[in-house]
């Protein structure tokens, strides 16, 4: 296995001649791809903004806790009339008409107050409210992680196809090399009357389809690298190539299910972020569970009031008061129903996805195990490919071989080191996924 590693290796840093110019381009590696996705992925931007809403929700639960001050002023003007009033008089001489006539009076009124209250006790209903606020927060925080999580599983597919992707593209290219030189032999030899046309037309046949195989690679890269740019959450050109990632295990990779699911119980932040989700749902259902005792509250103002700003009168006041809702048509009990069946089945989902958390462990176990061995097989397949070929251009050269054995030969080589590349690429996107499954960014 590690002969295909270090194969693959060599196979990925070597540029391609059909791709001379663009020797001069950028690489990017595994860990500046994972730095560019972290940093600036939409998922995890949003992600962040709802942790940072979460944040804001403790205090907004606490609030009512903390002391509530307020101040007012006001001014008020009336205006207002006096009706005509006549007097009528009789006297010895004649009767006397008196007129007394309207007339318009304004008042002023100025009042400034400053008031406060305070809770003082209301059997948790508030205290509840806040605590379920800051175990969603911490809900929040690992959906944060888990979103983390996902976007470098996808990272990682991208970036380890992109480099399979490149890898190919050298295979194409060996085919190619390989097929021109077929052609320039074969050509030699129809030239000198020791071969058919026939094999001349074979051979020119079988480079025009390994430039069209080299196309398609080429296109495939250019294809996987705009793939990797929106795993990465960037939008950019794809004027660069990915380095050849180095082979890095997993710890822990070949032991055992029930070995791997502990730590994988212990990281994984889908099911640490359901875990919290409870723990709030229960807080909730405790704070619900005050409204059926009163709450105790005190409230005092201080306030000033008259008809012109330098004769105003002062007042004070001071409350205490106990509210108890002695009957409010069943909705406390309802709320409690409903907030217990609300943990039971976020209870429920922790247990699915406790399940699917060995699943996934299991899984990504075993595909580790089946790629270490598939890299086996076709390292063993590509070698004997070489050999192979090796034997059927020395039987053709020596007159003994024909054009369609060393056309299969040349054929096999081709696929057997597009699989020996796709093998070891598999191998590190089994580990990526096992990496997802046990809780790893």
């Amino acid at each position: 296995m590690k002969a295909a590693l270090l194969s693959l290796v060599g196979v990925v840093t070597l540029v391609s001649p059909a791709r001379a110019g663009e020797a001069g381009k950028r690489e990017m590696t595994l860990d500046q791809a994972l730095q560019a996705a972290r940093s600036s992925h939409p998922q995890l931007q949003a992600a962040r903004a709802q942790t940072d809403a979460s944040a804001a929700r403790i205090q907004e639960a606490r609030a009512p806790l903390l002391p509530q001050v307020t101040g007012s002023a006001s001014y008020l003007r009336s205006e207002g009339s006096v009706s005509a009033t006549t007097v009528g008089t009789g006297t010895a001489s004649g009767a006397t008409t008196t007129t007394v006539s309207s007339s318009i009076q304004g008042r002023n009124l100025y009042s400034a107050s400053l008031g406060a209250s305070e809770l003082l006790y209301d059997f948790g209903q508030t205290t509840g409210r806040w605590n379920a606020a800051k175990a969603a927060f911490r809900s929040q925080e690992e959906s944060e992680r888990a979103f983390a999580v996902q976007v470098g599983f996808n990272l990682r597919s991208a970036y380890f196809a992109a480099a399979a992707a490149r890898a190919l593209v050298k295979v194409a290219q060996e085919n190619l090399q390989n097929q021109e030189a077929h052609l320039r032999q074969i050509q030699g030899f129809v030239e000198a009357g020791t071969r058919p046309e026939i094999d001349l037309a074979q051979a020119r046949t079988d480079r025009a389809n390994a430039k069209v195989q080299l196309i398609n690679a080429e296109v495939a890269y250019d294809t996987d690298k705009a793939l990797l740019n929106q795993a990465m959450g960037i939008e950019g050109s794809t004027d660069y190539d990915v380095a050849a990632p180095a082979a890095r295990e997993v710890s822990g990779e070949d032991d055992t299910t029930d070995e791997l699911l502990a730590e994988a119980l212990k990281a994984r932040p889908d099911l640490l972020s359901l875990a919290r989700q409870v723990d709030a749902q229960e807080l909730t259902t405790r704070s619900i569970k005050g409204g059926y005792a009163p709450s105790l509250n005190a409230s005092a103002s201080l306030s000033e009031s008259g008809p012109e700003l330098d004769a105003l009168d002062w007042g004070f006041r001071g409350i205490l008061s106990l509210n108890w809702q002695i009957f409010g048509g069943g909705i406390t009990d309802a709320q409690v129903r409903e907030s217990r069946a609300n943990t039971a089945a976020l209870r429920a989902q922790y247990e699915l996805q406790r399940q699917q958390v060995r699943a996934d462990v299991e899984q990504a176990r075993l595909g580790v195990r089946a790629t270490k061995a598939a890299i086996e097989a076709t390292h063993e397949a590509a070698t004997n490919a070489r050999v192979r070929l090796t034997l059927a251009e020395g039987r053709y050269q020596a007159g003994v071989g024909n054009i369609i054995e060393l056309g299969d030969a040349q054929v096999a080589l081709t696929t057997a080191a597009a699989q020996e590349v796709q093998a070891v690429f598999n191998l590190a996107t089994a580990r990526a996924r096992l990496w997802q499954a046990l809780g790893q960014p």
